[in-house]
């Protein structure tokens, strides 16, 4: 199955098709919620979200993707995104089991055609300085984005 995404934006070879397809519905879902959403955002910490949404008032939420157990086991990282964002989620796959997941992040179960919100998040309201550079390093990354579209040439510039 080709993605209708994947036909303008080139894959970068890191998310499986199980990924892809949970983004897919995960950000469905969230647009239908009047979020706006960017991928694979790199954060301050080094580590890269695999899904930011944004909120009309600011509200920032993370989206860490899960694509099967093993998946999940052999990720470490996903703790320190709750200092990036104001609610932190997971986001599976039906095959997923959602007792796995942890019970202090929100649940979201998703397949390519959409998603729906098993458990909301935890509200941890972040520090305005973060808010700040969160929201900078959304719109710079969203920015790039956007003109690599209409310009590919100059993604060969590398990350802003």
């Amino acid at each position: 199955m080709t993605l209708v995404s994947e036909t303008l934006l080139p894959r970068d070879g890191r998310q499986s098709d199980a990924a892809l397809a949970i983004a897919r519905g995960t950000r469905r879902l969230l647009r239908a919620r009047r979020f706006s959403t960017v991928t694979e955002l790199p954060l301050a910490s080094g580590h890269r979200a695999d899904i930011v949404a944004l909120a009309e008032d600011g509200t920032i939420l993370i989206i860490e993707i899960k694509s099967c157990i093993a998946d999940f086991r052999a990720d470490s990282k996903w703790p320190d995104y709750r200092i990036h964002c104001d609610r932190l989620y997971f986001a599976i796959s039906v095959e997923t089991p959602p007792e796995i997941m942890p019970d202090d992040a929100g649940l979201i179960i998703a397949d390519e055609f959409g998603a729906e919100i098993l458990r909301e998040a935890p509200d941890h309201r972040l520090p305005s300085a973060t808010r700040r550079a969160m929201l900078l390093r959304f719109a710079h990354a969203a920015a790039h984005r956007l003109h690599g579209l209409v310009d590919p040439e100059i993604l060969s510039f590398g990350p802003v």
